[in-house]
């Protein structure tokens, strides 16, 4: 599964809890963005989660 390479923020598990209270697994995926950003060896991909592209925590390319 994607995780982000920044801070590392990936799936999380939970249960769906139904109007009559019946409990079932579902899960909690984080909003990543497979995008290019810039390092220290040059441009890479990679995956990224939209609260680190928009707090510039990286650089895009």
């Amino acid at each position: 599964m994607a995780v982000c390479s920044v801070c590392g923020k990936g799936v999380k598990f939970g249960n769906q809890i139904s109007h009559s209270h019946r409990r079932s697994n579902r899960t909690f995926k984080a909003n990543l963005r497979h995008v290019t950003i810039k390092t220290e060896e040059g441009n890479k991909k990679c995956y990224v989660c939209t609260r680190c592209l928009r707090s510039e925590k990286v650089k895009r390319a």
